[in-house]
């Protein structure tokens, strides 16, 4: 299989955040706050960013939810996983019967939570929390030819939009769960971002020295082999995977609809690659959670100029990483629309002079 030379994909339109006005209005509100300017460090950039997406000078955060994206990768076949394929179906189960870590952390935090099928490579049996999209049954092996078509690859991204139009609120978390999802990210990396196969490539689910080189020669070959997918579609084509392309169109669709992006690790981190490729403008409603432990992703914020929340040494996926950010989200919202001005609580402000 080849991809065709006209792959095509139209965006959703992405209004641009700015307004300078409304932001010089939030950042008044935010420096005659109780506090020395800047004393809360990025959590006044925070607040500052939450209000230029809702266009507003008081921030409220409404039925957040948390979609995972479940897909298989054909890579698995050249050894570069430390699990089988079949982990991705059996964890797509214990999500659905709630034991997994996010459905721990969406219970806390009060996230309604869907997991979609993008391309399992088992049959799904229904349940009222899986979304079934998948396009087909995993990836192709990307050392061998396209990981997906060209239809395919719209197929995924057009899903991902779709999922995000019928949610309810204004903020949405977006995680992943597929064994492989770690190369095809780094293949992404290296492709979109120019980073060494060396620095995008980590351990992914544990693997020994050993196998991480054989994992990195594997990546070296799929790489030369879609030498010619040089933008973002074609990219995304070659070397990706469904869930990353249906995040793609996700984060797309959530950008549109003004809503707050919370973006997880390496694999969603991958995804926002590729959205920020095609549209710029989408990464100016996302907040980066955390930093992960898988060694690529670093590089990948770096690229983005993107500063997380968190550094935990987090490398589970699952959108785990963004939900422990949200109380952040929740305290920069909180401290602008609560926190008592100098003026209203009768307490001096900074001496000038």
């Amino acid at each position: 299989m080849t991809l065709s030379a006209d792959l095509t994909f139209t965006p959703p339109v992405i209004a641009p955040i700015a307004d300078a006005a409304l932001q010089s209005r939030l950042q008044h509100k935010i420096d005659h706050k109780t506090k020395p300017a800047g004393a809360l460090g990025r959590l006044e950039g925070l607040a500052l960013q939450l209000g230029l997406i809702q266009r507003s000078e008081t921030i409220a955060l409404q039925q957040p939810q948390m979609v995972v994206f479940a897909a298989d990768h054909g890579v698995t076949a050249e050894g570069v996983s430390a699990f089988p394929q079949a982990v991705t179906v059996q964890m797509v189960a214990n999500m659905l019967a709630g034991g997994a870590a996010i459905n721990v952390f969406a219970r806390q935090h009060g996230f309604a939570l869907q997991v979609v099928d993008a391309g399992v490579a088992a049959d799904l049996p229904a349940h009222p929390q899986l979304q079934p999209r998948k396009v087909a049954w995993g990836t192709r092996n990307v050392c061998v030819e396209p990981a997906m078509s060209s239809d395919e690859a719209r197929a995924a991204l057009t899903a991902g939009m779709q999922v995000v139009q019928a949610l309810p609120g204004n903020v949405v978390a977006l995680g992943e769960m597929g064994i492989g999802n770690t190369s095809a990210a780094a293949l992404l990396l290296a492709r979109l971002a120019g980073v060494s196969l060396d620095d995008a490539t980590g351990r992914g689910t544990g693997l020994d020295d050993q196998q991480l080189m054989r994992k990195r020669g594997v990546l070296a070959r799929a790489l030369a082999r879609h030498a010619g997918a040089t933008g973002p579609l074609q990219a995304l084509a070659a070397l990706g995977g469904f869930e990353i392309a249906m995040m793609t169109g996700a984060m797309l669709q959530a950008a549109a609809d003004r809503r707050v992006v919370l973006v997880d690790g390496f694999i969603a981190g991958a995804a926002a690659l590729v959205a920020h490729a095609l549209v710029p403008q989408v990464k100016d409603y996302m907040v980066f959670c955390h930093r992960s432990d898988e060694c690529g992703h670093g590089a990948l914020l770096a690229h983005l100029k993107a500063e997380p929340l968190l550094a935990l040494d987090l490398r589970l996926g699952e959108g785990s990483g963004a939900l422990l950010a949200w109380p952040l989200v929740q305290s920069a919202a909180g401290f602008l629309n609560e926190m008592a001005s100098f003026e209203t609580a009768g307490v001096s402000g900074r001496q000038e002079g």
